[in-house]
């Protein structure tokens, strides 16, 4: 988050974030929902019916029911009001779902099959139109369910909706853990949408910042403090390789991928003035785009690779400004309030969402901006939001937020319909980044 005190060296705000984490945090998330949608369509997810032995380690039909309650367009029924539990088209009465109100019922079975793999078919159908709207099939092994599931949760959303589901993706975020006085072992870690089968894929001793995922959701650059001195890494997340692309004097800070994964776009104070720089990594060659006096710095790319937003002092406080990158024409985009920062375009490029301040007050919140109107509205309303991130269908916001006295992660839909809470189970959550599109 670009903070008040621009007159400090950004470097040391950064730190200053982390210093104020003073509890333990492990990676783990786990689920609260905190606001639902009175309109959203009631859907009826029916236990699938295992045709095996023993018992399945994940019930499929919920996880892709919480899938769902966390979206604007959908509003699971409560196991205990299934009017029925079908598993076979057959089975499905259109009346007698009419009778408890469900527009939709999702139903499904699992089969066990030679090697440890599971066949799951399952069917979606519309209530009020009398038809079926899916009948597919997946395969997987026990393991991947909760994989499997989310695919699911995936096809539903895209059947009802029109558009694709994010249930499949990840996330990204740091964590810290006190280990003394003034010290804390931080991790970097990812896991699924709904904050599931979370993994540190990086641990250290030194803070670590602006977690960005490469645009093949394989890789993922940051901030890192472990050379003395505040370094951008990039990272496989699968295997845990990583290199130092960055090393100069000053400050090397918010990398942010473009569209293509050719380039990152970066903040450097390498020549005397935080400015935005792009690195090419194909050519291995650096490229500045902002000159000015001024503090230049959050850079983030617009979907077509042509624009990048920035956060910048020159207006005697943070605001947000948008530059073009073959000619480095600069234009002013945020007018209202007198603190905006950490600004990034939605995937269609129409709008932004920024961390917003308004005029004569203290709280920070998560706001939305449309590039046509300029017209700006709050989609959160806690004392100190920061560090939003977008989904990739555009649907939802993912950021950090105080409660109870420390950090933890929220997501909010873009219509301000449906928010949730990610916090861990103990301690402080900050910098979420969500993934693009994993398949």
């Amino acid at each position: 988050m670009y903070l008040q005190a621009l007159k400090w060296p950004y470097w040391v705000l950064l730190c200053l974030i982390y210093i104020a984490w003073a509890t333990p945090a492990f990676a783990d998330l786990r689920l609260e929902i905190t606001q639902g949608n009175d309109r959203a369509a009631p859907i009826a997810v029916v236990p699938f019916d295992w045709q095996g032995s023993g018992m399945l380690p994940e019930d499929i039909a919920k996880v892709v029911g919480n899938d769902l309650a966390r979206t604007p367009y959908f509003d699971p029924m409560p196991r205990e009001n299934l009017i029925s539990l079908p598993s076979r088209q057959e089975d499905v009465i259109y009346r007698d779902w009419r009778m408890v109100k469900a527009n939709y019922v999702l139903i499904g079975r699992v089969k066990a099959q030679e090697n440890n793999e599971l066949l799951i078919q399952y069917e979606l159908y519309d209530v009020l139109k009398q038809e079926r709207m899916l009948a597919e099939q997946v395969r997987g092994k026990v393991q991947e369910l909760r994989s499997r599931a989310h695919f699911i949760s995936d096809r539903v959303y895209q059947a009802v909706t029109g558009e694709r589901g994010i249930f499949s993706t990840r996330i990204a975020y740091v964590t810290a853990q006190r280990r003394g006085p003034g010290a804390y072992d931080f991790q970097l870690n990812v896991a699924d949408a709904d904050g599931r089968r979370a993994k540190a894929i990086l641990s250290s001793r030194h803070p670590i910042l602006s977690p960005n995922w490469a645009p093949d959701g394989r890789r993922l650059a940051y901030v890192s403090f472990e050379t003395g001195r505040a370094a951008i890494f990039v990272q496989n997340v699968a295997t845990g390789k990583r290199y130092q692309l960055t090393d100069f004097r000053g400050l090397n800070g918010a990398p942010s991928w473009s569209p293509d994964g050719q380039k990152i776009a970066m903040t450097l104070s390498k020549d005397g003035n935080p400015e935005i720089y792009i690195y090419d990594m194909n050519q291995n060659r650096l490229r500045r785009v902002t000159r000015h006096y001024a503090i230049d710095t959050e850079p983030s790319w617009s979907p077509d690779g042509q624009r990048l937003l920035f956060t910048s002092s020159r207006s005697g406080g943070p605001q947000i400004y948008e530059v073009e990158v073959n000619s480095g024409d600069v234009r002013r985009l945020t007018y209202d309030g007198n603190y905006n920062a950490r600004a990034s375009y939605s995937p269609k490029g129409d709008e932004i969402f920024i961390v917003h301040r308004e005029e004569g007050f203290l709280n920070f919140h998560i706001a939305a901006m449309n590039l046509d109107s300029g017209r700006l509205r709050s989609l959160t309303s806690m004392p100190l939001d920061e560090s939003p991130s977008v989904a990739p269908n555009g649907s939802m916001v993912i950021y950090a937020m105080q409660k109870g006295g420390k950090g933890v992660l929220g997501v909010v839909s873009t219509d301000g319909r449906v928010q949730y809470q990610l916090p861990a189970i103990e301690g402080d959550v900050r910098e979420p980044a969500w993934s693009p599109y994993l398949n």
